[in-house]
């Protein structure tokens, strides 16, 4: 095959659009958290890692479907999100204006922890193999595509969740809260938004969209208890290169990094993914440290 053939091939289009939304979902969370509360959350993959055990679980041991079951997920991932920020991140922020650079090394240490505990808890109770299960696998054919159903599903939930956090971010008072935050920490104060309340709506928003993107992506591939870091790696990429807070810059940047990521990959091995994917990382830290589609 050559480059202009695989350049033109809508079978890497779709896959492009699916690992696209995908990384969207998995770097809203991140957006949101570090937004607003300067927390840099790297155990962020970890949730999305036990977002789709806890769907491998529910269709291996009680036949539940994972579309069904990933709205649950969605919602335990939000309820943990609100309980460790109650429980335990609160006291961090409970200062009127925190030291930014001090709030973010410590939030380092913190969810760094907080991942290896994750990862090895899970690969105790899981055991550290690779997991994967079956649904809907059938092939769907559209012209020369070839589409499964899983991904055609996971494709329209990550991408139909994306537009509607959007909507809420820039359409309702809530969401206008988050966004002022983001913005301007200490004038949202003044002005009496309750940061309190936006900050762990951040968290729950956050961690349930992860929740929901590992159950998603356990109907895709296979997952252990450490495949999380890498999705935490591309929702820091989506996060430079939208930049920090805007949502639609970010969905863009998550639809670029799929394109960049699969016709990589086309074009060269797959043994390069994870090359590809740091390569990113780096280039973006280098080239966009404000953001690819910053504003001025």
């Amino acid at each position: 095959m050559s480059v202009l053939d695989v350049l033109l091939s809508g079978q890497l289009l779709f896959a492009a659009l699916v690992t696209g939304s995908l990384y969207a979902l998995v770097a809203l969370g991140l957006n949101l958290v570090y937004g607003t509360m300067r927390m840099l959350n790297v155990a962020h993959g970890d949730l999305v890692m036990l977002g789709a055990y806890a769907a491998y679980w529910a269709f291996s041991l009680l036949g539940i479907s994972p579309l069904i079951a990933a709205p649950v997920v969605g919602g335990l991932g939000a309820l943990l999100g609100y309980l460790l920020y109650k429980g335990l991140f609160r006291r961090l922020l409970a200062a009127p204006s925190p030291n930014a650079g001090r709030m973010e090394s410590n939030s380092l240490l913190l969810f760094f922890g907080l991942s290896i505990i994750l990862q090895n808890v899970a690969a105790m109770l899981f055991t550290p193999n690779n997991r994967a299960y079956q649904y809907l696998d059938d092939v769907l054919h559209v012209g020369n595509v070839a589409m499964t159903g899983n991904r055609i599903a996971a494709l329209a939930v990550a991408g139909t969740t994306c537009i509607a956090i959007a909507l809420f971010l820039g359409r309702s008072m809530a969401g206008l809260a988050m966004r002022a935050v983001i913005e301007r920490r200490e004038a949202a104060y003044v002005v009496g938004v309750d940061v309190d309340r936006v900050q762990w709506g951040s968290f729950a928003l956050g961690f349930g969209s992860a929740a929901l993107a590992g159950a998603l992506i356990s109907m895709l591939e296979q997952f252990s208890p450490f495949s999380g870091f890498p999705l935490t790696i591309a929702g820091f990429i989506v996060i430079i290169l939208g930049g920090l807070g805007n949502v639609m810059a970010g969905l863009a940047a998550a639809l670029l990094l799929g394109v960049i990521e699969t016709y990589g990959v086309a074009l060269t091995s797959a043994n390069l993914r994870s090359v590809l994917l740091y390569g990113c990382f780096v280039a973006a830290l280098l080239l966009f440290p404000n953001g690819l589609l910053a504003k001025r």
